[in-house]
């Protein structure tokens, strides 16, 4: 495999942040389920949207930039 160029690396950086949301929000939602679900439920809709806009992101990135996935 080859050395990837500056620009390559930054690229990957920027996937790195899209990835990250989509974890942080995940995340959330296992707090919620493991700690609080019966006084947070109502927040799992909007976070699954969250998550699914997210993970949009991600992938529109990937699609875009087929050379770091």
């Amino acid at each position: 495999m080859s050395e990837l160029t500056e620009d390559q690396k930054e690229m990957k950086k920027e996937l790195a942040k899209y990835k990250r949301k989509v974890v942080e929000l995940a995340g959330v939602v296992h707090d919620i389920v493991e700690d609080t679900i019966w006084t947070e439920y109502t927040k799992l809709p909007q976070l699954s949207e969250q998550i699914v806009a997210a993970m949009k992101d991600v992938n529109d990135f990937k699609a875009e930039h087929p050379y770091l996935s």
